[in-house]
Formats: structure tokens, sequence, C-alpha cells
């Protein structure tokens, strides 16, 4: 994956742990979270019900979608169960600079 297809999202210090912030790169909306030490991208939106998974919560490395409480594997976009069936997209991150001023740089190549 070459360099060039990462985008900056958000500075580092706009991510507070275990809360998703939205973005839009390239026209796509992308959840970003800060957890358990990392972050991780995904598409914001649902797989089952098309809503805006960034206003859902963040527990154990999985994302919630408010609406009818399918979750998300961060990692893998895989769901925990239904209703959702079908994973959502993942995005490669990379982290450049130091501290909070560190830019978090997305990819919108799927990793999964």
């Amino acid at each position: 994956m070459s360099a060039e297809s990462f985008r900056p999202a958000c500075a580092l210090g706009d991510l507070a742990e275990d809360t998703p912030h939205r973005v839009e790169i390239d026209g796509t909306p992308v959840a970003v979270v800060r957890t358990e030490g990392e972050v991780f991208a995904v598409n914001d939106i649902c797989s089952h019900a098309n809503v805006s998974l960034s206003e859902g919560e963040v527990d154990n490395c999985q994302i919630e979608c408010w609406l009818h409480g399918s979750s998300f594997d961060l990692r893998t976009g895989k769901p925990s169960g239904p209703p959702a069936t079908r994973p959502i997209p993942t995005y490669p991150v990379k982290i450049e600079g130091e501290g909070p001023a560190a830019t978090v740089l997305v990819s919108l190549t799927q990793e999964s």
C-alpha cells in the first residue's frame, strides 16, 4: 500500500478514549476510534440499518450501532450478532508525529 493512499483524518488529540470520531475522507464517512492503546478506522455506516456508527458506543474493541444494538469488531469489521450479518469495511491507520498533535492517517484501501 503506497503512502499516497493515506489521507489525514484528524489529530491524535481529537480522539477521546472509547469515543468514536466521525470524519469524511474523499467523500467516505469514517469512524476513527482510539481504544485499548490503538487507533482504528471503520466505515461509519452500519451494514444493517444505514445509520452512523460514530453515534454509538465503544466497548471491548467493539463499536455498537445505536439504533438496533449490533456491534462490530474494530479490528475485523465482523458483526458480533444479529441483526447485522454483514461486516463493515475496516481501514489501515498510521500515526505521524508525537503527542496530541500527531496526525492520524487513514487509507480507504480495505483491510477486511
